[in-house]
């Protein structure tokens, strides 16, 4: 285990390697508990650097066996060798050949880092610094090499040999019962893109020609009998590739794709160079098994990962400050093509909603920083909602800035100048500001200050002179470490909506900055205050603004209902017609949870049921997209935009009152659209989905209703479906309803999916997320369950972190049980697997908005955390943040 000691990494520090490696040639010797690694490297000394300078090797945990020059012993006052690191006091001047071999037990490395079994498969996870786990090297990702591995194992029990790039070679060793393969990556890539995969896998084919006519093998490996489970992944597979060559003009390089699908795995999935090694909720699916969330997942995971062929593997980054550089680039362009396979509303909404309600908390709390970092103790940690999503907004920003024409000739200037090298941010940005000849240097504030920008709208119509003038302003709270903040460049999409409904094209008269855009004009707000005045509109107008979420920011604009109304029926922008209902809901239930805070009397405003069973009821609208509208804010978003003396148990009061309500007073309704999809053949398509997500919203809200018979319907409903997403449906309100008749039907959903590990997960999640009180000791129970895995980072997900994320009624409990029980949880998964312990501590972040009882509580367990000596440093990491 690492240290908890490691000095801060920062950025200005950063210097070019001293040494290159500009070959490297592996042999891999698999076997149970002692595998053998000898690493053959070329290295080469950089033009700046002193002959003789040491060179200094990472490792983690290793032991050296061998180690020679050109072929002959070291001798052993040139070299030291430790656990972590191989130091060469004097190497030769000239380029030169290291041998080195290693022996490492992949059956004992429960970090699941560098290499390792899962369900007696190989496999490696090398971002970001566990190639050092496997070899001493200089890993780090501005050190490119290309790489030749060979592979060998007991042919028997080890049937598949794959690596990175294009196979050379295979055969049998003579007089063994082995066999070898030889892969080849002729493109220099960074250790972290390093993969290996051995074992006794099934396997699933096809191919693609790509635009030039060339022909890919692609393959899916999976475990014997999931090769059914394939289809979708290896259909997404192929509609990434060519959405890319249209879109991009991004072509594939290789003449194999090949995915691994494994069922432990810290990350979702991992884009290595021809070899892509997936966690398998994010490969595996069929009707009976995966939800149409699942299906949504599978399409966009497949997508980033392939995407980062060109976005993160040709083109990759100089050091990890510049992650958001591959990452939020690439989820840029899984979202666009997720967009382009599906509803680009919904899809555009989907992700706002998970932006809002992990990446905002982030950027307003302890764990804030900016989405290039200026400092890190453990990158592990750094793998964050905004690098990732914010990282992804601030891509979408710019091209909303420089236009659709304008973005792509960034982006083909990107790829032209800096294919095959390890770049940064100012690169990327420059390539932006040389093909639109503009200045970027404002933007890319973005990349350097952490928090959520507030933009502050006042309005003004003057009836007499027929003009409106708006002001805008933006301010970022102080945060640790960032006092005060600059302005930023904000693009404000906006539209003027006439009593007709319509948008209106009113003049103006302003030095503010404009550009067009798709759904009305955009605004640029880059000062701290400005104000725009439109002349010739002979009524007031309704406002619509931040179309699209045309910018990562919290918008504070006091609209009053009756304009929030109108806007919900008449903006021509999905988006905002979806914001202003969900601001409607937010405002009341924010209402109601004061008046649960007093223990007063809750009555639900009726006219806003009406509107929601107005929207359950408008056949024009896309049922997916009704479906949204009705998803209310769940209590960790309320609890987000109350951010003081927070109680979740008063949110939860309010919201499962206006839940009721609703469905007491439009049971009807909501009855006839929970029979939508039923009888209807299954379909992964985004139109059957919709109908499926609109029909168990309206099934949910029926399970709070106080009709006889209620329990009866939600039984038979989880009886009766005929595929996963109407399953789990079904039974997730059952439990979380508490009904009669739950624990039958979970125990009939454990038979049918005992041996199904995807699903039974599910299984988990479900009691893991119920509110009620009675709930915890359920949860507490399964802990010990026979099928609770904590060592598979998905059971442990499954459990304790949908617990932590998604119940926050019960893990910020008044008891202090709920934190305790995390607590527990991450100190003892801390001594095996601290990246994912690292992970589940971050589901204290927002801590301090809690009242003060429960803040107090979690300060307690906090402490208990820091208090324990042989924390890793992942963990570490996380926990001081949190107190600081």
């Amino acid at each position: 285990m690492r240290s908890d000691t490691a000095v801060a990494i920062r950025l200005e520090d950063y210097a070019p390697a001293p040494y290159r490696i500009p070959e490297t040639h592996l042999d891999v010797s698999l076997a149970p508990g002692a595998t053998l690694v000898t690493a053959m490297l070329k290295i080469e000394r950089a033009e700046n650097i002193a002959a003789g300078t040491p060179l200094e090797l990472d490792g983690d945990e290793l032991a050296l066996d061998t180690l020679l020059i050109d072929g002959q012993p070291v001798d052993a006052g040139n070299f030291t060798a430790t656990p972590d690191k191989l130091v060469l006091h004097t190497p030769p001047a000239g380029p030169f050949e290291l041998t080195l071999r290693t022996k490492i037990n992949p059956d004992t490395n429960t970090q699941l880092m560098g290499l390792y079994r899962s369900s007696g498969t190989y496999c490696t996870q090398c971002e970001a610094e566990g190639f050092r786990r496997i070899t001493y090297f200089l890993d780090r990702p501005d050190v490119l090499s290309v790489y030749t591995t060979r592979i060998e194992a007991q042919k028997a029990d080890v049937p598949v040999l794959l690596g990175n790039g294009n196979p050379v070679e295979s055969g049998y060793i003579e007089g063994t019962d082995r066999h070898y393969a030889v892969w080849h990556d002729p493109f220099p890539k960074p250790s972290y893109l390093f993969a290996l995969v051995g074992g006794d896998l099934g396997v699933v084919r096809d191919t693609f020609t790509t635009a030039s006519g060339r022909k890919v093998d692609l393959a899916i490996y999976v475990e014997h009998g999931r090769e059914g489970w394939c289809d979708w992944a290896m259909d997404s597979l192929k509609r990434s590739m060519r959405w890319d060559e249209e879109v991009f003009g991004l072509e594939y390089d290789l003449d194999v794709f090949n995915i691994v699908a494994v069922s432990y795995f810290n990350m979702g999935a991992m884009e290595n160079k021809g070899l892509n090694i997936f966690n398998d909720k994010y490969v595996l699916a069929d009707p009976q098994t995966a939800t149409d969330q699942d299906y949504a997942n599978i399409e966009a995971v497949i997508a980033h990962e392939y995407f980062h062929n060109w976005t993160g593997n040709r083109i990759t980054c100089r050091d990890w400050f510049q992650l958001c550089l591959k990452e939020g680039l690439t989820v840029f362009r899984d979202q666009e093509f997720s967009s382009d396979m599906r509803s680009r509303a919904v899809k555009r909404i989907a992700d706002v909603r998970l932006l809002k309600a992990h990446q905002f908390p982030e950027d307003a709390g302890p764990l804030a920083h900016p989405v290039r970092p200026r400092t890190y103790r453990e990158i592990n940690n750094f793998y964050t909602a905004t690098v990732y999503e914010k990282g992804a907004e601030v891509v979408r920003m710019l091209k909303t800035l420089l236009g659709a024409d304008g973005f792509r000739k960034g982006m083909d200037l990107y790829f032209k100048r800096h294919d095959g090298e390890a770049t940064t941010i100012e690169a990327f940005l420059a390539c932006f500001s040389e093909a639109a000849e503009t200045d970027l240097g404002q933007f890319a504030l973005w990349y350097e200050q952490a928090g959520t920008p507030v933009v502050k709208v006042e309005s003004s119509y003057d009836a007499d002179a027929r003009e409106l003038t708006l002001t805008l302003s933006q301010s970022i709270p102080p945060l640790p470490g960032q006092p005060s903040a600059e302005p930023q460049v904000i693009p404000v999409r906006f539209g003027l909506i006439g009593e007709d409904g319509k948008d209106i094209e009113p003049g103006h008269s302003s030095s503010t900055r404009q550009v067009d855009g798709p759904s009305g004009d955009v605004l640029i707000l880059d000062e701290a205050s400005t104000s725009i005045t439109f002349s010739g509109i002979s009524k007031r107008p309704v406002l619509s603004l931040l179309r699209g979420f045309s910018a990562p920011v919290r918008l504070d604009f006091d609209q009053i209902a009756e304009d929030l109304l109108f806007l919900a029926r008449h903006d021509s922008d999905a988006f905002n017609r979806w914001q202003a209902s969900q601001t409607l809901v937010t405002r009341e239930l924010v209402r109601l949870t004061g008046l649960a805070n007093h223990g007063t009397k809750l009555e639900p405003d009726a006219a806003l049921l009406d509107m929601l069973a107005g929207i359950l009821s408008d056949e024009t609208l896309d049922a997916a997209l009704r479906a949204q509208a009705l998803d209310l804010p769940g209590v960790g978003d309320l609890a987000r935009d109350i951010a003081k003396d927070v109680n979740p148990q008063a949110i939860h009061t309010a919201r499962q009152t206006f839940r009721s309500a609703f469905a007491a007073r439009h049971h009807t309704a909501l009855t006839d659209a929970s029979q939508m999809s039923q009888d209807k053949p299954f379909s992964p398509d985004a139109e059957a989905a919709g109908i499926r997500a609109l029909a168990n919203r309206a099934l949910s809200f029926l399970g709070l209703s106080d009709k006889p018979g209620t329990s009866d319907l939600v039984r038979q409903r989880y009886d009766t479906a005929t595929n996963m997403t109407d399953r789990i449906a079904a039974l997730t309100t059952l439990v979380h309803g508490q009904h009669a008749g739950m624990d039958d039907a979970l125990a009939a959903y454990l038979d049918r999916y005992r041996d199904t590990s995807l699903a039974l997960d599910k299984w988990f999640m479900v009691q893991a997320t119920a509110p009620a009180d009675e709930a915890f000791d359920r949860i507490m129970a399964l802990t010990k369950h026979s099928l609770f895995d904590r060592t598979n980072p998905n059971r442990l997900r499954a459990l304790v972190q949908s617990f932590a994320s998604a119940n926050l009624v019960q893990f910020a409990h008044e008891s202090g049980r709920g934190f305790r029980f995390v607590a527990d949880t991450v100190l003892e998964t801390d001594k095996n697997n601290p990246q994912i312990a690292s992970r589940l501590l971050t589901s204290f972040r927002s801590w301090r908005i809690f009242e003060s009882g429960l803040a107090a509580l979690a300060n307690q367990e906090l402490l208990r955390i820091s208090s324990e000596a042989q924390l890793s440093r992942d963990t570490r990491d996380i926990v001081d943040r949190c107190l600081q």
